[in-house]
């Protein structure tokens, strides 16, 4: 089998249904902001946590992707309900896709995402342009067989889009446009960029504590938007650990989220980057600026 195809390179024809959505998106963001209210702006808010930390950072990142931890079928199932409100493509595609970067990262061609291809691309051109979360269902039976074959998580990746839908009805019903624009189109809009800077920004800028073979970087700013995922060096040294933050100064909301659900006896067989790594890097990092 063709080697780029196992990969899903990107290809080079230009997403326009994608790019339809994403403009219509980007338009519903700017016109959410005549039309503020305090309620509105909370909703959005509680939204972006559900849908941003449980949902993509804690569910289709650390969950499913890396099997950092161990949870229930019915919390699993749910983070991957709140991942689907984020609009990233269906979660499978999701996890392809990101198992696909680690794969091949920094390799043009067949990371999908990587800066060395342009900080554009990394951002958003491999959206437009590129693999946009879609798939064939042999790449895809290739790199996620564990989610292809539970009959939830392939259904739900089909339909992906339902949940978003229902909860805009529901908003609409409540607040009307204000809190449809401000709880669906601001928040998903905002909230995707904020995801994509972790495939640019922390490729591109920060400190790195490991010597990964990557361009990967710890960026505290990106951290605080993503709920941690910004200590991104710190994950590709260690992809399967569930704390990406791993000093008292590297805020990783997403780990207190999963520390609280370990303490309620929903998570259980945590995976974490043991004290001896940490001081190898920190003792590595020393003779690397020493010399």
């Amino acid at each position: 089998m063709d080697r780029t195809f196992e990969t899903g390179k990107p290809k080079q024809d230009f997403n326009w249904n994608t790019a339809i959505f994403m403009t219509l998106f980007h338009l519903g963001a700017i016109a959410a902001l005549f039309m503020f209210t305090w309620k509105a702006l909370g909703v959005a808010l509680l939204l972006w946590w559900v849908a941003g930390s449980l949902g993509v950072g804690i569910g289709y990142h650390r969950l499913l992707t890396h099997r950092g931890f161990k949870t229930p079928k019915a919390v699993e199932y749910f983070l991957s309900f709140c991942g689907s409100l984020a609009l990233e493509g269906g979660h499978i595609n999701w996890v392809v896709t990101h198992r696909i970067h680690h794969a091949h990262t920094e390799v043009p061609g067949l990371d999908p995402h990587t800066p060395r291809d342009g900080g554009w691309w990394a951002h958003m051109g491999w959206i437009l342009r590129g693999t946009a979360q879609q798939h064939d269902d042999a790449v895809m039976w290739r790199y996620a067989p564990d989610l292809m074959k539970d009959r939830f998580h392939f259904r739900l990746n089909q339909l992906y889009f339902v949940p978003l839908i229902i909860s805009g009805i529901l908003l609409f019903w409540l607040g009307g446009w204000s809190m449809l624009l401000w709880g669906t189109f601001l928040r998903v809009t905002v909230a995707l960029h904020m995801t994509w800077l972790v495939n640019s920004a922390t490729h591109m800028w920060g400190s790195r504590r490991f010597n990964t073979r990557d361009d990967s970087t710890n960026s505290w700013w990106v951290a605080l938007v993503t709920w941690g995922e910004g200590w991104h060096n710190n994950h590709h040294a260690h992809p399967r650990a569930a704390r990406h933050g791993i000093t008292w100064y590297e805020i990783d909301v997403n780990w207190w989220a999963i520390r609280t659900l370990q303490f309620l006896g929903l998570v259980k067989d945590v995976k974490l980057i043991s004290e001896s790594q940490i001081k190898a890097a920190g003792e590595s990092e020393s003779l690397q600026q020493a010399a």
